[in-house]
């Protein structure tokens, strides 16, 4: 397995672009990844919950992991590519074919229609599918409040799963529990990689120990997270925590008007067009995003997201 990558510093989840009709707009990816590299945001996480991944088909899936594999080196762009399903045979396929594609990495959430009942279960569901690229940095995806999965605190899946696979990098950690992120750091010298997903709570997992992040509102606040980053660099808990604070608040905004869709139609207005989300995801009226633009200008975002 190559050990060359890590997550480090800000790694957006990648929206999944749409033509005005909701089918699959191939076209858009080079547009999103060339937005990316403009803000020095070097590696993009595809197919995850950012991207509608249980929205899209197997066969959609396929032709994005390929356009991406293309896309993503002109630009400078890292690709990880999310292969988690409910069927694991199609997350084991996928996984191979992001092999193949000489993905960077490969991560999966479990299945969450049947979940996995035991964690003896969730590692079996993850062997699995690594196997399928056992050359490829694999990361369990950790997001309990999508999937439903809990009771599996992160360090007792990393020591039982290392025991079986070997390509085992770590953990996509979307999960508020940091005491066991804490634990987990120090596992087997430090060996695990641990990025972390939730945005409203950054500077606390930088706290914890988190040395990169995947997340959403990296597409499109990039300069605030990074600031969070070198306040807590250099010590400076005032500027971090007021940086910090933007996200909820700019998140909040979004949701009111459905997240995906909403944070969709802002990348639209800075630019890149990436059409609507799929159902059952909605999107904003016409009269939503004026009032949606409208509070973000308020509150200063279109001077300090960048």
């Amino acid at each position: 397995m190559s050990a060359s990558f890590s997550f480090r510093g800000l790694c957006p989840a990648a929206h999944t672009p749409m033509n005005a009709d909701g089918s699959l707009n191939l076209d858009g990816v080079a547009p999103l990844a060339a937005h990316l590299a403009r803000h020095g945001l070097t590696t993009a996480f595809i197919c995850g919950t950012t991207g509608e991944s249980s929205s899209l088909t197997l066969a959609e899936r396929a032709a994005l992991s390929d356009r991406w594999a293309k896309v993503g080196p002109q630009h400078g762009v890292k690709v990880v590519v999310h292969v988690g399903s409910n069927c694991l045979d199609d997350a084991a396929e996928l996984a191979a074919r992001a092999e193949r594609n000489r993905a960077d990495a490969v991560s999966m959430i479990a299945p969450s229609y049947f979940r996995p009942r035991t964690l003896e279960d969730l590692v079996a569901c993850c062997e699995k599918v690594a196997r399928g690229c056992p050359d490829t940095p694999f990361y369990y995806y950790d997001i309990p409040a999508m999937t439903g999965i809990s009771g599996f605190p992160v360090d007792a899946f990393l020591e039982k799963a290392s025991r079986r696979i070997p390509n085992l990098a770590g953990v996509k950690y979307s999960n508020p529990d940091l005491d066991a992120m804490r634990r987990a750091a120090t596992l087997q010298g430090g060996r695990f990689d641990l990025p972390f997903g939730i945005d409203e709570r950054y500077l606390e997992a930088l706290d914890a120990g988190a040395r990169g992040g995947v997340g959403s509102t990296y597409n499109f606040m990039p300069g605030v997270l990074r600031r969070i980053i070198e306040a807590h660099a250099r010590g400076d808990r005032k500027a971090a925590e007021a940086e910090q604070a933007r996200v909820p608040a700019v998140v909040e905004i979004l949701a009111k008007r459905g997240y995906l869709g909403a944070a969709k139609a802002l990348m639209r207005e800075l630019g890149v067009p990436i059409g609507p989300a799929r159902l059952p995801n909605g999107n904003p009226s016409a009269e939503e995003l004026r009032a949606m633009l409208g509070e973000l200008d308020a509150m200063g975002y279109f001077s300090w997201k960048d």
